[in-house]
């Protein structure tokens, strides 16, 4: 009977959080037709995914990819980095103290560089492009958007939310304000597929399948991602000539030693960015503690950023159907994701993940499965003015919306599988 209760809140959660942005909006009138379509759609991809053996074992099968990538990554990060990336110690390791060889740089993030590559070649050969275009093709009709909205949206499944606006540029400087909107949401409520692996080996420990969970996050987000930002803007009227200009060339790299070396050369830069930021915030976040801890304790516990944190995120996590009594922990993981990062937050909940409940763990996987944090905005602002100058004043003016909106959809992801029933993810 509690599953039950818990489902129905998740399933109002929902309509909740779709109704919080509203708020944030204009609030002219709901599209219901878009409310129920982007619910149900959500709820559907899930269902099918899991329920369907053919997708069920595509699903299953992610895991073993991701544990063949990170077997070769090993190979070349042993070579170039030695015994830092879990090669042969030159020198006798005491056992007390092996767990400690773990280096993050060496051994979790190389994964970053090669999928950046590899995913550099399968779209130069065509393979991403076709499915890419598959899902451009069921979102136009299914969610009701232009050409050109479709195509950024489906292409943030598979890559990163600076490199999907690439595909399409020509359009960027005429889209409208709502499309421009959309495509960051979008980009701020999925994940790019060069870190999927990155998140996969810090939650094995706290959930089976991580691979299938994180590739259906980021699937499903882009339905509440519509959603949410029509209601916080609404679409606006697209004129004839326009809508003849949406064909969209998708021809990104010249060749496939082109494709490789771009890769290569982005995936350095995330590599670094990832390293960076999580130094200086983790430095940060140990500062911000300090100085909480001059302050009197509160409720029988020094402050903590983690504590105040959770205390903001609790409602809005319980709306995505977290008990009450782990709200405050789950609302932690929420607030550090928005502050830091989903690294960050996917660390701590690898530590914390014993603490609370499987579903819980399995909720908060998916709602924090998404870019939407304060240091992205820098990124997409700056990655989106890159190729899209003209349209600066808009992209900077649209940027801290859309990092609502696109917080509520990751949520709003949360709660479609809060919603289901638990077993079927089992």
């Amino acid at each position: 009977m509690d599953d039950l209760l818990l489902q129905a809140r998740s399933f109002v959660g929902l309509f909740a959080l779709a109704g919080l942005a509203w708020l944030l909006g204009p609030r002219k009138k709901v599209p219901l037709v878009l409310l129920a379509g982007a619910i149900a759609l959500q709820l559907a991809i899930a269902w099918l995914l899991y329920s369907l053996a053919p997708f069920r074992a595509f699903l299953q099968s992610l895991t073993g990819v991701v544990a063949v990538l990170q077997e070769v990554t090993n190979e070349g990060a042993q070579f170039v980095f030695g015994y830092l990336a879990g090669g042969a110690m030159p020198f006798e390791v005491n056992e007390e103290n092996a767990g400690g060889l773990f280096i993050f740089a060496f051994q979790a993030l190389p994964m970053v560089i090669v999928l950046s590559a590899l995913s550099a070649l399968l779209w130069r050969w065509r393979l991403l492009e076709f499915l890419v275009r598959g899902f451009a093709a069921a979102f136009r009709r299914l969610l009701n958007l232009s050409g050109s909205a479709s195509l950024g949206a489906a292409a943030n499944i598979f890559l990163g939310m600076t490199e999907s606006p690439v595909l399409i540029r020509p359009r960027l400087p005429e889209m409208t304000r709502s499309d421009l909107f959309l495509i960051m949401t979008v980009g701020f409520s999925t994940v790019a597929g060069s870190v999927m692996a990155l998140y996969v080996s810090q939650l094995s420990s706290v959930i089976d399948g991580a691979a299938g969970h994180i590739f259906t996050a980021s699937l499903i987000s882009v339905p509440a991602a519509v959603l949410l930002s029509r209601l916080m803007m609404p679409a606006e009227p697209v004129s004839e000539e326009a809508l003849q200009k949406e064909k969209i060339p998708t021809k990104i790299y010249h060749s496939s030693m082109d494709a490789l070396t771009t890769g290569v050369s982005d995936g350095i830069r995330l590599y670094f960015n990832i390293i960076f930021m999580l130094l200086v915030f983790t430095a940060l976040v140990a500062l911000v503690n300090v100085i909480l801890g001059l302050f009197p304790d509160v409720l029988g516990a020094p402050l903590s950023a983690d504590r105040i944190l959770g205390w903001v995120f609790a409602p809005i996590v319980w709306l995505a159907g977290i008990p009450w009594s782990e709200a405050t922990q789950a609302g932690s993981l929420m607030g550090l994701k928005t502050a830091l990062n989903e690294v960050y937050a996917y660390d701590r909940l690898s530590q914390v993940g014993g603490e609370l409940s499987e579903r819980t763990r399995l909720i908060m996987t998916y709602a924090l499965c998404g870019f939407a944090n304060f240091s992205s905005v820098g990124i997409l602002t700056g990655g989106l003015v890159a190729i899209a100058p003209s349209r600066r004043e808009d992209i900077l003016e649209l940027a801290p919306r859309a990092l609502v909106s696109g917080t509520l959809a990751t949520l709003m992801t949360g709660a479609a599988v809060g919603a289901l029933p638990a077993g079927l993810f089992g």
